[in-house]
């Protein structure tokens, strides 16, 4: 391998040294997410392998003596392989025993510039970051004079169009629930009035009993996936090994449309699908207004972990509609979809809302977590009501702010979205030729956040790995691209090639 942006034995200014000057990119002048960005196939790392390499059975020696060991301290049972961080580079993932992977899952959609990327590294080594690191603030209580400074410069300059503020939050989850806590206390503070809190409120809540603890409810949809934290478990509807054993909420579950494809030949039939799913909802609002008020629906853009479940831009309008109708603060959920997988910065943005979101949750890419919100209501009417110690991490925030500046450099999101074009249609030509093994292939417009479903799938999944590309799988038979912003038409080319070789073998 012809460059490691870190070298074992090497300090981190060294190892920056060595790195930066072979980082290709595009032209500095390129400050926009806009279609003038000029894209070349080596435009972003330096040093990338020319393609994957599988020089042993998987898992081989090491991983397998690598796992063995960890499973002593650690439970191993969901590891894939066992990864070596100090060789992995761009969009190539190298394991124990140094076999080389094409990346088109990127650690379940979480890695945006690449393994090592050298200006992340960049970012973690200057003086606020080491002050972060090493004088960790809570937040809540002891932000930093450059607390500000970090959040405009970085997470807010990303904020979604309408959304002015943020609570930071720790992951996906955490962000998800702290979001629910937030529609919760808006809807508590409504129904209270301008009142203080009453003695029964004060003495029942420490009962976990109403009225203090009121039976508020968050809507979600059938197949979703918001966390496995006790209250986004309540909401995660994907699969019963997420849930099994773990107390829940009694919330209500609204039916997510099950579109069928070609969405070209089934046009009729998919408005009649979703314009049931608008009216379960309505109707479910309604309902649960009698015993558990709906404080919130939250909805993913793409149902991810749930199998990859799309629906038309008409279907979330619909939603924000029939929230707003109904006094109900509408939640996205873009912790998977967020930060330019799909073509834009913001997976919603492709529905052209008439009015925003009341919250967009975030994590994965963004390598930080939590929620935006504009409306100041959102803000509990207390101090400590949304509160913890760490209340996010500044360190997570400066790596979002160079993420970002990265992604609007580069115009990573108008890349995205071509490059997607390029992929689905390699795919579109693959699934005429083996109809019986791609089925459903959905996501045209959507990015590189592409899926199909395939009654082989476990099967495809172990053969793609063999021959050097890592892919992700969700649901019952979902297979799922989920690769980093900085993914070439070559890296491309490379997947598609194989992929056909592996259906054309099967």
């Amino acid at each position: 391998m012809a460059l490691r942006y870190r070298t074992a034995g090497t300090t981190m200014a060294s190892a920056l040294r060595r790195a930066t000057p072979q980082l290709k990119i595009a032209s500095a002048s390129a400050r926009a997410f806009s279609a003038s960005v000029q894209h070349r196939a080596d435009s972003y790392v330096a040093g990338e392998p020319a393609g994957p390499s599988v020089k042993t059975q998987l898992p081989g020696p090491a991983v397998t003596a690598g796992l063995k060991d960890l499973e002593r301290v650690f439970d191993t049972r969901s590891a894939s392989t066992l990864v070596d961080y100090e060789k992995s580079i761009g969009n190539y993932l190298v394991d124990a025993d140094g076999n080389v992977f094409l990346d088109m899952f990127a650690q379940i959609a979480s890695i945006p510039l690449g393994y090592n990327n050298p200006e992340l590294a960049k970012a973690v080594s200057t003086p606020e970051a080491i002050r972060a690191i090493t004088s960790r603030p809570a937040l809540g209580m002891f932000p930093s004079t450059e607390w500000g400074q970090e959040l405009e410069g970085g997470i807010l300059k990303a904020a979604p169009k309408g959304l002015n503020q943020v609570f930071t939050a720790m992951a996906g989850s955490d962000a998800n629930e702290t979001a629910y806590k937030a529609a919760c206390i808006w809807r508590g503070t409504q129904d209270r009035g301008s009142r203080d809190f009453s003695d029964a409120e004060v003495e029942s809540v420490m009962r976990n009993q109403s009225p203090g603890s009121p039976n508020y409810s968050i809507m979600s949809f059938t197949s979703a996936f918001h966390g496995r934290l006790f209250g986004t478990l309540s909401t995660t509807r994907s699969k019963a090994i997420h849930k099994m054993d773990v107390p829940a909420f009694d919330w209500p579950a609204a039916p997510f449309p099950a579109l069928k494809y070609p969405l070209e030949e089934n046009k009729a039939a998919n408005e009649a699908e979703e314009q049931r799913c608008l009216d379960e909802v309505e109707s479910l609002i309604d309902e649960w207004a009698k015993k558990r008020p709906v404080a919130a629906v939250v909805v993913e853009p793409v149902q991810s972990e749930g199998g990859d479940n799309h629906a038309s831009n008409q279907f979330f309008q619909g939603l924000r509609d029939l929230t707003k109708k109904k006094n109900v603060l509408f939640i996205v959920d873009e912790v998977q979809t967020g930060v330019g997988a799909t073509g834009k910065f913001w997976a919603h943005e492709h529905w052209n809302l008439t009015t925003p979101p009341d919250m967009v949750t975030f994590s994965k890419k963004a390598q930080a977590a939590g929620f935006y919100f504009g409306n100041p209501a959102l803000r509990p009417d207390r101090a400590y009501r949304q509160f913890n110690t760490w209340m996010g991490d500044p360190v997570r925030a400066i790596l979002f702010r160079a993420i970002y500046n990265e992604i609007e450099r580069l115009g990573l999101v108008e890349h995205t979205a071509k490059l997607g074009d390029y992929i689905y249609s390699g795919l579109e030509k693959l699934a005429a030729k083996h109809p019986d093994a791609i089925k459903n292939l959905r996501g045209k417009g959507r990015g590189t956040f592409i899926a199909w479903d395939s009654p082989k799938r476990d099967e495809i999944m172990k053969a793609t790995k063999a021959r050097g590309i890592n892919i992700g799988v969700s649901g019952e038979s979902a297979i799922r691209l989920r690769p980093m912003l900085i993914l070439q038409q070559h890296h491309a080319d490379i997947f598609l090639r194989e992929m056909e070789a592996i259906l054309a073998s099967q």
